[in-house]
């Protein structure tokens, strides 16, 4: 190959040569000594599969015409590549060695990062052959390209920015979602932040990132994280889709056995670690990945099939990913060449879905904490109307007649009855009354004020306090335009229904209680009303004060008290 200035990225795949070195034992001395027999050329999609010992060494020929001036590096943009060494020559004659890969440590690579790459130490107008003694534990088509040093730099920062992106993202999500289940105090939300976690730490291996930044010098854990990370991945991806879905209510069986495999491939992802990878690794992660996949994949088609919601985002977040994770397994089976397009297609797949499932997750969120805000407001609202509950208006009612005793603050109370309920539902049903007591509460509300309080008391039943009300035409006002909205139909009602209205108030100027003798003295007034009284609002009488008799003013000793014009 022909290293010009006037190209800075050159394919060399083609330009390669072959040898299998079964045992494993040639040197490259022994290899330079055979003067290139038993090399072959090799066509660009090879598939290499090696033996447990066995070694592929490769023959690169490359001349540096005499005006170029480029510096070039040879790179294998492959992450996940076991042990690849190189050969050249120095000055002297003498074969150099420089060796990365997984298994050994990325801080001792010749050239740190996220796959290995090697300077060439080629002078102007020089011919050199390089050779590469390389060994892959998994089948592996081997993409080599020739890259000028300025624009392998340039690649380096914009692969770097793109993945900066993606994780910083993350990291972000985590940190929110790790905040909002401490405010909200929803678990969920930190589980989600522990599968993001395990999502990016699983793609950072895969790319590359992880044994370049976070165990450099880790060369064991480099090579099997890999593995073992995407197995814990997908794993926890299905068993946070199952949790999300929640469809054991319906398929009890199905949601069962969805989760125990979830769990007995987070154990496959420590039995990857500790077997060989050749011969039984590699089946351990296809089975697990293609067990996990489907198992989410067929989970959020189920949870969408019964309408819910959080099932299409579920299917619409995971289904780019379970493709980029399959897409990750066809290359770790050799079945597609290890190129760049299958690194950032499960960058891409990860940085898609983990947005989209919290969106999932705050739908499904907003229904639980729904349904738990229901069913709290139970004890304070009324669960037909929702107003306030009676014992809470007994609570506050109670509170208004201390502060009148105390601080002399006006107030009225007010009892309402929709008189003709039981007709209602003795005629139209249960459906028409409920929906009459849903129609009263909407009128009172509309002439209510804001800071007034407003509660069922009774089957048919309101109670009202009208507080800095001190006078009986305020309530009568309200009570009157109340009794003259109910009689008013509502246009396009079916059936056509009226509502009538009866109303007992007193204010506490007038006449002070206690709370409860105050509401039977309200009930009893309703409760004398007949249904076509002309009066269908009244109030309490006020307390009558008794005269002192003029016989006991006269025998009052006031000359002993008063002044004579004074007594007189």
């Amino acid at each position: 190959m022909l290293l010009t200035d006037r190209m800075d990225i050159l394919d060399s795949s083609m330009a390669l040569q072959a040898w299998r070195d079964a045992p494993g034992t040639a040197s490259i001395d022994s290899v330079v000594a055979a003067q290139g027999r038993g090399f072959l050329p090799t066509a660009r999609e090879t598939v290499f599969r090696m033996g447990a010992s066995e070694n592929l060494w490769l023959r690169l020929r490359l001349q540096k015409p005499a005006d170029a001036t480029l510096n070039w590096l040879l790179i294998f943009p492959v992450p996940l590549l076991d042990r690849i060494t190189l050969y050249q020559q120095n000055s002297a004659g003498q074969w150099l060695a420089q060796t990365a890969g997984d298994t050994t440590a990325n801080a001792d690579w010749p050239e740190r990062g996220r796959y290995p790459q090697f300077h060439l130490a080629l002078g102007a107008g020089q011919t050199k052959d390089i050779y590469l003694r390389l060994h892959h534990a998994t089948p592996i088509t081997l993409p080599v390209a020739l890259v000028s040093e300025a624009t392998h730099h340039h690649r380096l920062q914009t692969e770097y920015l793109a993945l900066g992106l993606v994780f910083g993202a993350m990291l972000l999500l985590m940190l929110a979602c790790l905040v909002q289940s401490w405010i909200y105090q929803d678990s969920t939300y930190a589980w989600y932040s522990l599968y993001a976690g395990t999502m990016m730490l699983a793609v950072a291996a895969y790319t590359g990132v992880a044994g370049h930044l976070l165990w450099p010098r880790w060369s064991a854990w480099a090579d099997a994280s890999q593995g073992s990370l995407g197995i814990l991945g997908s794993a926890a991806a299905q068993l946070f889709i199952w949790h999300l879905c929640a469809i054991g209510g319906r398929y009890r069986r199905f949601s069962a056995a969805s989760f125990w495999i979830g769990a007995s491939c987070m154990l496959a992802a420590v039995v990857y670690a500790l077997v060989d990878r050749a011969s039984v690794g590699i089946w351990v992660i296809a089975s697990a990945l293609i067990l996990t996949i489907s198992l989410g994949l067929a989970t959020a088609l189920l949870c969408w099939r019964r309408g819910d919601e959080v099932g299409k985002w579920v299917l619409l977040a995971y289904t780019p990913m379970a493709l980029a994770a399959l897409l990750a397994l066809a290359v770790v089976l050799g079945w597609l060449n290890a190129s760049w397009v299958a690194q950032y297609t499960v960058v891409a797949a990860m940085g898609l879905e983990v947005p989209l499932l919290l969106v999932a997750l705050n739908l499904r969120s907003r229904a639980r904490h729904g349904a738990q805000t229901r069913e709290e407001a139970l004890a304070s609202q009324d669960a037909l109307t929702g107003l306030l509950a009676p014992h809470l208006f007994e609570d506050r009612l109670a509170q208004v007649v201390m502060r009148y005793k105390r601080e002399k603050d006006p107030a009225a109370v007010v009892y309402i009855d929709l008189i003709n309920h039981d007709r209602i539902k003795g005629y139209y049903g249960a459906a028409v009354a409920e929906q009459s007591l849903l129609r009263s509460v909407i009128k009172l509300r509309r002439l209510m004020r804001d800071v007034d309080t407003i509660s069922r008391v009774g089957e048919a039943r309101f109670g009202l306090i009208m507080e800095g009300v001190s006078s009986r035409h305020t309530v009568m006002q309200r009570a009157a335009q109340l009794i003259a909205a109910g009689l008013m139909p509502l246009r396009g009602l079916k059936p056509q229904v009226t509502l009538q209205f009866h109303a007992a108030a007193v204010l506490l100027g007038e006449r002070i209680l206690e709370p409860k003798l105050l509401a039977d003295e309200l009930g009893k007034l309703l409760a004398g009303m007949s249904g076509r009284t002309r009066r269908p609002i009244r109030f309490l009488e006020p307390e009558n004060t008794v005269l002192m008799p003029l016989d006991s003013l006269r025998s009052l000793d006031l000359h002993s008290d008063f002044p004579p014009h004074v007594a007189q």
